[in-house]
């Protein structure tokens, strides 16, 4: 007895994604918790699992079509067993009528298993006709522009791997298949969805709403990239990545406690002020799907090593375009690492609604005077702050980039302040 598959609550309130992938086809035979489908909403990329087992009677949208919340998403023949005969009768009625907690926590579960365990739950070429592949390895393909099915993989079982997929694209630029070097004219068009229109409309609100001052001010890094490249290694062997994040964010949680309006914001009509004990330093990542902005918690309670374990968990996450939506919620500052590509001075604009948040410029070799007027290489990094004029003056910010900036150039004052 056929049954429809309804699309569960993702969270967040979130009542449509768009369709990016179908990960089967129909008239396959699909098991219970393969992924069936990446669907982006306007957070992150998701997979939605099947939740029987079965075959695939009908695909309801084609890739790129928007899909609703709680609607039918496929059709399918449950397997008969006792699990499938539980569920033969089951309606698009009952299903529309799942608790959104638990569909969420189904789907996040399952979509963990499958992140951590890809060999178990993937099924099999040679079993199913279905390539053997993860996510990620799925992903690299669809941005080459490469049928995943057509890889010869290399890996146990048939698995494909990334450099499988690279290896085929490399054979397949044959001259006939390159692409026209010298087209003119035409124009192309392309929906703004998902995280990018996320992102344009919070963009466009903060502008309009916050009026915007930007502060900028150089800092002598020279001392601390010392420290960290005596301690790289060490934590290397620890499989820790000890980056120039972690004592960034440390730094100004340590000057937050003494500026506690800069960890702040304010209502809509400007007329309170609500301060926040916790610490919660957002990161902008340049990610695949769009900018996305997840945020340590708690980092005034956190060690130097906490944090480089928690900032390579997220960019991991938010590079792949799958964060927790709990990692993008109730952040109260924002680092945006604008130098990692280029470019020494910025106009950071405001993530709403918070007052604050600094771009980082690259890392530049110059020449400085020392105390004793001789000129020394140092390693000087330009910060640009823009903050919401409402509740802070060019004098407070100031004062509090000094502080944070006294932090990082001199590691050892950063260590006596820590508690």
């Amino acid at each position: 007895m056929s049954i429809d598959f309804i699309l569960p609550d993702i969270g967040e309130g979130i009542v449509e994604c768009e369709l990016v992938e179908w990960l089967v086809k129909e008239g396959e035979t699909i098991a219970e918790d393969q992924p069936i489908a990446d669907v982006m909403t306007d957070k992150a990329m998701v997979q939605i699992p099947s939740m029987h087992s079965g075959v695939v009677e009908k695909l309801y949208y084609q890739q790129g079509d928007i899909a609703k919340v709680h609607a039918p998403l496929f059709s399918m023949t449950p397997n008969e067993d006792k699990d499938a005969v539980s569920h033969s009768d089951t309606s698009e009625a009952q299903a529309s009528k799942i608790e959104p907690t638990t569909s969420s926590e189904q789907v996040a579960t399952v979509v963990s298993k499958l992140e951590q365990t890809p060999e178990k739950l993937s099924p099999s070429k040679n079993s199913q006709g279905k390539a053997l592949a993860s996510p990620a390895v799925r992903r690299v393909a669809r941005e080459l522009d490469v049928n995943i099915h057509e890889v010869d993989g290399s890996g146990k079982k048939g698995r494909v791997y990334k450099d499988d997929v690279v290896a085929f694209t490399q054979q397949s630029m044959t001259p006939a298949s390159l692409p026209a070097q010298h087209s003119v004219g035409g124009t192309r068009v392309e929906a703004i969805r998902g995280i990018k229109a996320v992102m344009a409309n919070a963009m466009q609100d903060s502008v309009s709403t916050i009026p915007h001052f930007t502060y900028c001010e150089e800092i002598d890094l020279t001392e601390l990239i010392a420290l960290r490249s005596a301690l790289k290694e060490q934590y290397a062997k620890q499989d820790i990545k000890l980056t120039m994040m972690p004592f960034f964010m440390k730094a100004m949680s340590l000057a937050l406690k003494e500026y506690p309006v800069i960890n702040s914001k304010v209502n809509a009509d400007c007329s309170e002020i609500t301060y926040f004990n916790d610490h919660n330093i957002g990161m902008a990542v340049d990610s695949k799907v769009g900018l996305l902005v997840p945020n340590i918690k708690q980092v005034q309670t956190k060690s130097i090593i906490d944090l480089a374990h928690d900032i390579s968990r997220l960019t991991t996450d938010a590079r792949n375009g799958r964060v927790a939506a709990g990692d993008l919620k109730e952040g109260t500052i924002t680092i945006s690492n604008i130098g990692a590509i280029g470019g020494t001075v910025a106009t950071p604009i405001i993530n709403k609604p918070e007052v604050a948040i600094v771009a980082l410029g690259k890392v530049q070799k110059l020449p400085r005077f020392d105390e004793f007027g001789n000129v020394q290489a140092r390693s000087i990094m330009q910060v640009s702050w823009s903050g919401d004029h409402r509740v802070i003056d060019g004098g407070t910010i100031a004062r509090f980039c000094n502080l944070w900036k006294s932090f990082l150039e001199q590691p050892s004052n950063m260590l006596v302040h820590m508690s």
